[in-house]
């Protein structure tokens, strides 16, 4: 197709701001998706998916539209998930576009995800279309909320595009804009074949599926391909287009979006970012790649049945090949035997992938506490990156720990602005900023006059209950972003938990010296609660170091040994009573403690 009817865009907004019921309604008024195929989320194709309302896995889907000056247009659609924690996916998919949809519920205004998307769309060079969606709700402000896009991005207001993607509404508008409004793709159809890889898959049958992105020259079947990044020569088996279910074409062409299927078995061989070209008429240089995926927040993994590791394994190696964001090495625990230290990009990326293997693959798991890669550096002046607690060095080798500060930005309404900077600044946040972003005259103090909060804080601080506290303080109005900045010195220790006066290493946690003592009495008295009576009593206990800082007792269940002496002398009593203590003391030395999955997840809920 003449790349002058070619528009390629994503849908960019925050979580539940109704981009995925846009999509929707963009397929069912180009007819790309027959009626009776027709369903809610239609490109959100993971159970997970669809019942969390959540977009997890970027999607691509090319649509044929017939604009109003009598052209067709092609338009290949990049969906992109809304949430912080895939923002990586976001970075990918914008990279492959010339143009957003920028979408705004007229109901919530502009959130952090918004702002965050927004301003990384314009840094890639962009053109944005700005949407105020769900005008049809009885709280919907669209002219307020337009008025904040224009003040906040510069958007003139007759820019703005009133949709209910719910109703329908405004859809047609939308189209029209992106034709009108987006600029066509660069290229040129004689050069050297260059595709961009800006996803990947693994097809039982296709074998890898890369998603690609051709900006240079046509790619045709049965073609031998090279990756200029690694080097490896391959074959096209197959190329097609997503509609949005796999479709073969006869080719690629310059400005065009499609897969390309290559019978390879691991997605690894394929690296998202890689430069595709023609092995015979290679190109000369390689296009812009992206920053390699670093995971943020590392646990530990491991079956509750010893005998399921095998098959743990196997169900973390299918899930790799679909998400080749995942990171995983085998690990030693001594409470938990043998797991795997695994890497994600949040918590909700490990509540995902976790959910996936206990139910895809029907493996119980327990999970250990989630922890950030911290650097250490030693003595012999070496720095060492530590992702388990349980690795850290001697205290006497360590010079100094650091961990990972990240940049947050808050969008609240005024009223809480009080309590959120008590929340961040209790939680060792450092400020940067304050801005209020423009609300019309005489809005509601709740959902008009809202303020960006810009913080520096601890990416350790965020992990366990921040964005829950968060929303709670503000009634579910504040959002939250924050994006990776840089490494700095703190006064860390590392508090082990003793049960049993045994160090069970799956709890043990870096946290900072100021809050240990608090988070280590937290954490014993909840232990305390949660782990099952024995017959003997079980010391609960937490340490620094050598120094216990906190104790619990969890009290024996008493069996009543004396029940079957109906009279008889005192000294029978007494032997039957001093029978039971040595037994108690004997199963304490060589009794073992079960500690439930409770126990771990209650690091997540320790109150302040």
């Amino acid at each position: 197709m003449d790349l002058h009817h070619i528009r390629n865009f994503c849908i960019i907004a925050h979580i539940d701001h109704g981009k995925s019921t846009l999509a929707d309604r963009l397929l069912e008024t180009t007819g790309t998706i027959p009626q009776r195929r027709m369903e809610e989320q239609v490109l959100d194709q993971m159970d997970l998916e669809r019942e969390r309302g959540i977009t997890i896995k970027a999607q691509a889907v090319r649509m044929q539209y017939q604009a109003q000056d009598g052209q067709t247009y092609q338009l290949n659609l990049i969906d992109t998930p809304g949430h912080v924690d895939f923002s990586y996916e976001v970075s990918r998919s914008l990279a492959a576009c010339e143009g957003a949809i920028l979408v705004v519920d007229a109901s919530q205004g502009i959130q952090a995800q918004t702002l965050a998307h927004a301003y990384l769309a314009v840094d890639m060079g962009l053109t944005l279309v700005p949407v105020v969606n769900k005008i049809d709700l009885p709280n919907a402000e669209p002219q307020r909320v337009a008025q904040e896009m224009s003040d906040v991005f510069g958007f003139l207001l007759e820019e703005m595009v009133f949709a209910s993607a719910k109703e329908g509404k405004g859809v047609d508008q939308v189209l029209e804009a992106m034709v009108t409004r987006m600029p066509p793709p660069k290229g040129a159809l004689d050069a050297p074949l260059r595709a961009l890889v800006f996803d990947s898959k693994y097809d039982p049958y296709k074998g890898v599926v890369a998603y690609v992105r051709v900006v240079d020259g046509r790619a045709m079947p049965n073609a031998r391909l090279r990756l200029m990044g690694s080097g490896r020569v391959l074959e096209a088996l197959e190329l097609g287009a997503f509609s949005p279910w796999m479709v073969p074409v006869e080719g690629l062409s310059a400005g065009e979006v499609g897969y390309l299927a290559t019978g390879l078995k691991d997605v690894r061989e394929f690296p998202v970012g890689d430069t595709v070209t023609d092995d015979a008429h290679p190109a000369q240089t390689a296009l812009p790649g992206y920053r390699p995926v670093k995971p943020m927040v590392f646990a530990g993994l491991y079956p509750t049945e010893g005998g399921d590791y095998p098959l743990l394994r196997e169900a973390l190696e299918k899930l790799r090949l679909n998400d080749a964001s995942l990171s995983f090495e085998p690990e030693t625990s001594a409470a938990l035997g043998f797991g795997f230290r695994c890497g994600f990009l949040g918590l909700l990326h490990m509540d995902v992938v976790q959910e996936r293997l206990e139910r895809e693959h029907n493996i119980s798991l327990i999970v250990t506490v989630p922890s950030v890669a911290y650097q250490v550096v030693t003595q012999e002046n070496q720095i060492t990156t530590v992702d388990n607690p349980s690795k850290l060095p001697p205290v006497a080798d360590i010079v100094e720990i650091r961990e990972p500060w990240v940049g947050i930005s808050i969008v609240t309404p005024q009223r809480y602005i009080g309590a959120v900077m008590e929340l961040v600044t209790k939680r060792r946040g450092e400020y940067r900023r304050m801005e209020y972003l423009q609300a019309a005259a005489g809005a509601d103090v709740a959902t008009g006059a809202r303020v960006v909060l810009e913080y520096d804080m601890p990416l350790s601080e965020i992990l366990v209950d921040f964005y829950d506290r968060l929303k709670s303080l503000s009634q579910g109005y504040a959002s939250l972003d924050y994006t990776l900045k840089d490494y700095r010195a703190s006064k860390l220790v590392k508090l082990d938990i003793l049960i049993n006066n045994q160090p069970v290493d799956a709890l043990s946690r870096i946290v900072h010296g100021d809050v240990a003592y608090n988070q280590g009495r937290a954490l014993v008295e909840k232990l305390r609660h949660l782990i099952p009576r024995q017959l003997y009593e079980v010391a609960v206990q937490a340490a620094i170091g050598s120094h216990v800082i906190a104790r619990e007792t969890i009290r024996a269940m008493r069996k009543d040994v004396l029940a079957k002496c109906y009279g008889g002398d005192v000294t029978r009593k007494r032997k039957l009573l001093e029978k039971q203590a040595e037994g108690k003391k004997r199963l304490k030395r060589i009794g073992h403690v079960e500690v439930p999955q409770e126990a771990f997840m209650a690091v997540l809920k320790l109150e302040d």
